[in-house]
């Protein structure tokens, strides 16, 4: 675990019982992370439309000595991070500049590349874990978010993980939890703007203590703050609406790795599949 992670699970722990204005100081914190230690307590003051004294005791509560403290906790992070080099590349010549087709692919090769910088492996490995001991995986969203739970219900299958995709019906997604076996799983995909059903979801989960996995944006993105492992993507798009392609990525890695870590499992669905398939086969 980082230093980042040790800070951020101060904040997530004590978020739910912040007041108000101390919720507000710790979106800034973990969504600026990298202003904090270049800003002094009467600039994060004002930052944050608050008292000098607010900033002070949302220290104290997340289990610092004061704002001091926690900012040279947060600057030793940074001066450990590496940025990565990107993975991936794409042409870039004048001719191609104007063609949206390319301008596409090009956001989403950063998307990708982005979220191969974001992605703990520690986090991935422990998601992968969680997964693969659960007595039944649910996945969970809502927009597009819904059609992408669907696939990665359907891939885990695929390998086999029984899993299934939560789906609005005559119950919402929180009364469905409260069915959940206390050995299940539930992995969460929550992109902007985000869905308080899902959110809810992953809360009730959380609180069940069922293992919660959240796919989202962002670090204090509402989903993190009830999830055991948060999974951070990339989906910037050039629309109002989330690209897929980083989080398709990531869906396909969990699937595979899954099938990696547990061969058998795999090999056997795969077998029983290939004998569903022959037989259900019209033969011509």
């Amino acid at each position: 675990m980082t230093q980042y992670d040790d800070i951020k699970e101060k904040i997530r722990k004590s978020y739910s019982t912040l007041p108000k204005n101390h919720k507000k100081i710790a979106d800034f914190f973990v969504e600026n992370f990298d202003r904090v230690p270049f800003l002094n307590v009467q600039e994060m003051a004002k930052s944050t439309s608050s008292s000098v004294a607010s900033i002070v005791r949302f220290a104290q509560r997340t289990g610092f000595e004061g704002f001091k403290e926690l900012q040279d906790e947060i600057g030793k992070t940074l001066q450990n991070r590496l940025k990565q080099p990107d993975v991936f590349t794409i042409s870039s010549t004048e001719a191609l500049r104007n063609d949206v087709l390319t301008l596409i692919a090009r956001q989403d090769v950063k998307n990708i590349n982005d979220t191969l910088s974001l992605i703990k492996r520690d986090v991935f490995d422990k998601s992968i874990e969680t997964i693969l001991k659960a007595k039944h995986v649910y996945t969970a969203g809502l927009g597009i978010s819904f059609l992408l739970a669907e696939v990665l219900s359907y891939q885990l299958n695929q390998v086999g993980v029984s899993s299934t995709s939560l789906r609005q019906g005559s119950t919402n997604f929180a009364e469905q939890v409260l069915y959940f076996h206390p050995h299940d799983a539930l992995i969460v995909l929550s992109f902007q703007p985000y869905s308080q059903e899902t959110i809810d979801a992953a809360r009730i989960a959380f609180e069940k203590g069922i293992k919660v996995i959240a796919i989202t944006n962002k670090e204090n993105a509402p989903a993190t703050f009830f999830a055991d492992s948060s999974l951070l993507v990339k989906s910037e798009n050039m629309l109002y609406t989330n690209s897929f392609a980083a989080i398709s990525v990531l869906i396909n890695a969990l699937s595979t790795q899954c099938a990696l870590k547990d061969k058998s499992r795999a090999e056997k669905m795969l077998t029983e599949l290939d004998v569903i398939m022959k037989q259900t086969t019209i033969q011509h």
